[in-house]
């Protein structure tokens, strides 16, 4: 074992706070799918100022899911060369980027109207599939990648390894499969 592994993996486990940065997971993630529930109600709408539109995050949201996905890889990577720091920061820029994401995703369908998938055909069918589990899955995934993030930073390593078995994948899927339903309805944006 390296020695910057080596090194982490003596840290403590605080699992107090653990505990505490739980509730807020749970806070956070009930506020989330709250809000996004929330934007799909027309009547909720905002109104943008005269000459303002965000018609131009649709391809911003593919370019964060893509960069969210890159990070990940390079965090995988990273922990499994034992290279503890670069999978940290990995995973805080996925992080991050995750967090943008969702601020511009909930900006712009709360401001925007939704544009409809005008495919027919097998095409149609791949579209929904991928749709419907990329967003059961980025609803699932949402606590569970906070849970997983909590463990690695609370140092409770046993169940940050075990969390992230099936968390990475989800959300590895998640980063991907939206920039491909973008990308496939692309071509019916106003």
């Amino acid at each position: 074992m390296n020695d910057e592994r080596k090194e982490w993996l003596s840290r403590s486990p605080d699992e107090a706070l653990s505990k505490k940065l739980g509730i807020i997971a749970w806070v956070l993630t009930a506020v989330v799918l709250v809000l996004v529930g929330l934007m799909r109600r027309p009547e909720l709408r905002i109104a943008l100022p005269n000459g303002w539109s965000f018609a131009f995050l649709p391809p911003v949201h593919a370019v964060l899911n893509s960069l969210v996905a890159i990070a990940l890889v390079v965090a995988v990577v990273a922990v499994k060369q034992g290279k503890i720091a670069l999978h940290q920061k990995a995973i805080f820029a996925a992080m991050g980027l995750s967090v943008a994401f969702l601020l511009c995703y909930v900006a712009y369908h709360f401001t925007t109207e939704e544009t409809r998938y005008a495919g027919t055909g097998a095409m149609r069918s791949v579209y929904f599939f991928l749709l419907i589990t990329h967003v059961v899955l980025a609803g699932v995934s949402l606590p569970a990648i906070l849970f997983t993030f909590i463990a690695g930073w609370t140092n409770r390593f046993a169940a940050h390894r075990r969390l992230s078995k099936w968390v990475f994948p989800m959300w590895l899927y998640v980063a991907v499969t939206g920039p491909i339903c973008y990308l496939m309805l692309r071509p019916y944006y106003a």
